[in-house]
């Protein structure tokens, strides 16, 4: 199937408007915690969502070619899901690029501007049961052939 973007799967949060500040409280100079997200609008046939967030904007290019840093990959939310609380540790967690399980939230390098940070939720066509502790990239090439749509919220923030 492939990734599909749709304008019909909407994701948004509680803590912020996209392409809005996201909060001191979730990121690294806070709290530290995920922001609350909800979607609606998936397509028929949806058994299973994950959600990730990237920050682009990060001066960071992998070994394999990979640009950006991973904040979070969070997977195998079941169909009936259609948010997730602030903090969330439900379901199974990847890997993020700090080594951690779990959300480990913005905090780009000093003097280095304002970053976007791309939280996006995949509708899936399986639940696919998948082991915790993948990386983004992992993650991606499993649920590829499973995804119906996909959308985003971006947040910004820059470091004080």
């Amino acid at each position: 199937m492939g990734f599909a973007f749709s304008n019909d799967l909407q994701l948004s949060s509680s803590a912020f408007e996209n392409e809005g500040a996201i909060p001191t409280k979730h990121t690294g100079e806070g709290e530290d915690v995920s922001p609350a997200l909800s979607w609606k609008n998936a397509p028929e046939g949806t058994k299973s969502y994950a959600v990730v967030c990237h920050d682009p904007d990060a001066p960071l290019i992998s070994a394999n070619g990979t640009y950006g840093f991973v904040h979070w990959v969070h997977y195998n939310i079941p169909a009936s899901t259609t948010s997730i609380p602030e903090g969330c540790d439900q379901h199974t967690q990847g890997k993020n690029n700090f080594g951690k399980p779990g959300y480990n939230g913005p905090m780009p390098p000093e003097g280095h501007g304002k970053h976007q940070y791309y939280f996006w939720v995949l509708a899936l066509d399986s639940e696919l049961n998948l082991p915790e502790g993948l990386t983004l990239w992992e993650l991606l090439a499993k649920v590829e052939p499973h995804c119906l749509a996909m959308n985003r919220l971006i947040g910004t923030y820059q470091r004080g």
